[in-house]
């Protein structure tokens, strides 16, 4: 279900920021762009449902937990983009053992940055 939802996302930020595109037929920087996305809401779906319960539980109130999952979401989305570009200038291709790459580079990063929040 998590997949799902960052599947339909990642469509929904590809079209927002190409209203035209055809999602038959995706150029391939539509292709590059629907998938960093959708890496980035896998990753941060990851992490809430591992640490999720305990984030919220351990903020002093709902609007702090909110505010903390919102940090890390952004921060995910940053780490995975930052990745995505680093690719793209080193001329790198971008395959299935670059994204798994790039998932356990994520996870674990933002683990590290944000441990405190579960704590």
């Amino acid at each position: 279900e998590a997949s799902r939802e960052s599947i339909k996302d990642a469509l929904a930020d590809l079209l927002n920021a190409h209203p035209d595109a055809n999602l038959n037929d995706l150029s391939t920087e539509q292709k590059e762009l629907a998938i960093e996305r959708f890496v980035s809401g896998d990753v941060f779906r990851r992490i809430d449902l591992d640490l999720g319960k305990w984030i919220r539980e351990k903020a002093p109130n709902t609007s702090s937990a909110l505010g903390r999952l919102k940090e890390i979401k952004e921060y995910v989305r940053e780490t995975v983009s930052s990745a995505f570009r680093s690719l793209k200038q080193i001329g790198q291709v971008i395959t299935n053992n670059t994204v798994i790459g790039i998932v356990q580079n994520s996870i674990k990063e933002t683990c590290e940055v944000f441990e405190g929040y579960a704590e």
